[in-house]
């Protein structure tokens, strides 16, 4: 088994009033949530990252932080939280598009074609007033319900080649994005895409052919478990991940911080878009599912306020405070659970950094569905972020300015 340590690093030098890690307080915590995690620690694959952050006097962000269990060799399976960087990129590609002429923002229309098979994938969405398949329409949904298909549609445009290139020259380099979350998915040629203006085709992209072929293989447990389902039958023998995406503890905090906190990275390691594209991440990633018009979702049809919220609300429904923000992106699928938030307590003004993953998959077998997600998993989640944020609440810094989505 691994030996879980904490690790402290500082973006600014300074001293701490207290030598106290906070971190394995709470790790230790006798709350059963957090107990019965942590008394099982190598079956859980846990791995936490929590960031403490302070302003100067020109409030500028100093960045404390603290692991357990991160290790940037140990594979965890992302999920959805493959979607944050592609709905970045999708903002970074258009403004590329723009400056080399190309009449399209975020709001244009646009169909997908499979010119390979001669169909049409998409060319509408229903939850658009319009009915109209847009990038600005397609990332809310993204934040508000992890919707597949957005993501699946987002992907195409930008081709694996551009996605895996566009973070490694940020500094992502722990990031491979391979795939669609689509079954017997191509994820070697994209669709193609038109777009239109009042019904006139403007611009079109062609479909493109990938090359990106870097695995997991250098990672441990990228090849885990005692079997999977497939075709309905159980196939006794790990699963492999090693071509599956990937996204390290420490990415994953990268990503938000790069939308957050742009101006602690040079130039170079920012991501190439504009304010009102920040502003505009920061907003839906920051919303949670019943607050938004459009789409609309609603509790009547099976969603709630924390749909998407696994810190601090994710075991509980109807109690999120319009104190609290939580700017965040969660991943759900093959038995983990993996939360990468910015926390803000306007009441109490503080904000803080947590990124936590969870594996919990008691038989060891893969796409059977049975999963511990709602007795253990998200219980765990969202303790751990209550835990932290009452110790954040107790050392409150009345002149601080946080980022403001509310």
């Amino acid at each position: 088994m691994m030996r879980f340590t904490i690790v402290l690093i500082s973006f600014i030098v300074h001293n701490s009033c207290s030598s106290e890690n906070p971190l394995e307080k709470i790790i230790r915590s006798e709350r059963i949530e957090i107990a019965r995690v942590y008394k099982n620690l190598n079956k859980h694959n846990v791995q936490i990252r929590y960031t403490h952050v302070e302003r100067n006097e020109q409030n500028f962000p100093i960045f404390t932080s603290y692991n357990f269990g991160v290790d940037e060799s140990r594979y965890f399976y992302p999920a959805s939280t493959a979607k944050l960087p592609v709905a970045i990129l999708t903002l970074q590609k258009l403004r590329e598009l723009q400056v080399k002429g190309v009449p399209i923002d975020m709001h244009t229309p646009f169909k997908i074609k499979d010119a390979r098979r001669g169909i049409i994938i998409a060319e509408e969405d229903i939850s658009h007033p319009h009915k109209h398949l847009t990038f600005a329409h397609l990332i809310k949904k993204i934040f508000l319900i992890s919707d597949d298909d957005a993501y699946n549609y987002l992907f195409d445009f930008l081709g694996k080649d551009y996605i895996n290139e566009k973070l490694a020259s940020v500094g992502l380099k722990d990031i491979q994005i391979h795939h669609k979350f689509l079954v017997d998915a191509d994820n070697i040629n994209t669709w193609e895409f038109e777009f239109f203006e009042e019904g006139k085709l403007i611009y079109r992209q062609d479909s493109q052919f990938s090359t990106f072929n870097k695995t997991n293989e250098d990672l441990k447990e990228a090849i885990t478990g005692l079997g999977y389902i497939s075709n309905n039958k159980v196939i006794l023998e790990p699963m492999d991940f090693r071509k599956k995406n990937r996204i390290s503890i420490l990415s994953l905090e990268g990503l938000l911080k790069r939308i957050l906190f742009p101006k602690t990275f040079t130039e170079d390691q920012q991501f190439k878009i504009l304010t009102e594209d920040y502003m505009f991440l920061r907003f839906w990633m920051s919303r949670n599912t019943l607050e938004s018009k459009s789409p609309q979702y609603l509790s009547e049809t099976g969603f709630y306020d924390s749909y998407v919220k696994f810190l601090i609300y994710g075991d509980r429904k109807g109690e999120m405070s319009s104190n609290i923000r939580i700017f965040n992106k969660i991943g759900e699928a093959y038995g983990t659970l993996t939360d990468t938030a910015y926390i803000i307590d306007y009441e109490n003004q503080v904000e803080f950094l947590l990124t936590a993953t969870i594996m919990v998959n008691e038989n060891q077998i893969f796409n059977d569905d049975i999963y511990e997600y709602d007795s253990i998993g998200i219980p765990f989640l969202a303790e751990l972020g209550r835990q932290f944020l009452k110790l954040e609440q107790k050392k409150a810094d009345p002149s601080a300015c946080f980022v403001n989505s509310r």
